[in-house]
Parts: C-alpha cells; structure tokens; sequence
C-alpha cells in the first residue's frame, strides 16, 4: 500500500484536498513537523505493536511516548512494537509512512487520549513524505478507530 493507496481512500470519502504531497520527509515527528509547519505535538504518530500474534496500531500525539504500564493495563499484555522490517507485511505501510489509513484487514486501531487536545492533528499519509489535515474526530471515523486509549505519558493535556 502507498501514498497512492491512501490518496484514493481520501478522495473517495470526498476529503482528497486534506492530503500533503511534502517536499522534504515526514518520516520522523521533528521532520513532519518542520514540513508541514506545525508543531511536533500535533503530530499523530502511528506506532505498531503486536498483542497475541495480532497487529494493532496506536496513533498518539508527537509529544507523548508509551507508558508500558497503561499499555499492559489497557491491552493485557507487554507493549511488543513491530520490528521495522516486519512493519510492511503486518501493516500495510513501510516505516516513515505508517498511518492508519488503508490497512491490512484484521488490524485494530486505536487513538490515544494525548491527540483531543488539538483541534487538527497531522498523521502520515502512506508515505514519509506525505500527510493529511484532520480533526481529531474526522480521524477517530476515517480510522475506523475501535476507540480511545489512555496509554501514553509525557504530553501536557491542555486543550488548543
């Protein structure tokens, strides 16, 4: 799957002028940021774990990082990223472009607490340069996000 794939997906849903085609990469948060010209906190990162054999993803505000015991807590079982080699045959999406957007079948999604602070969030696009302009809860539907999660620490939780 790619941008391409991605860029179909948003179209059809009548929402294809959201997406960034970006000249310089967006495959890190700093590097998102510095492209799209936001700040790193309004950046949905899209992180893979596996939970008993199975794929999920979890989209998380630029500035938060995994707690390991929210994870265990919420999930029931020890937080497992994806290694990047095997992210593509899991997901969908190589390293740089994973979004939660034009997935594998079978894959859960989930967003994090740490994005509803912000009024638009930017996650990846199918690509490492790529990304689209969303609201948190036009992400939560277009994501098919089978819900919110609280697994995350180090974000300041004032709304924007």
């Amino acid at each position: 799957m790619s941008y391409e794939s991605v860029k179909g997906y948003f179209e059809h849903a009548g929402l294809g002028d959201r997406l960034m085609l970006l000249e310089h990469s967006s495959a890190t948060v700093g590097e998102a940021a510095e492209a799209i010209g936001c700040e790193t906190r309004q950046i949905a990162k899209t992180l893979s774990f596996l939970a008993d054999g199975c794929a999920l993803l979890i989209v998380v505000a630029g500035d938060a990082r995994v707690d390991n015991q929210k994870y265990r807590e919420t999930f029931r079982t020890k937080a497992k990223m994806i290694p990047a080699d095997e992210v593509e045959h899991f997901i969908g999406h190589a390293p740089g472009g994973v979004c939660p957007f034009v997935i594998h079948t079978g894959v859960r999604v989930y967003l994090d607490v740490s994005l509803r602070r912000f009024p638009i969030v930017y996650p990846a696009a199918g690509s490492d340069h790529s990304a689209v302009r969303l609201t948190p809860e036009e992400l939560e539907r277009l994501s098919h996000a089978a819900g919110w999660v609280d697994v995350c620490r180090g974000w300041q939780e004032t709304r924007e």
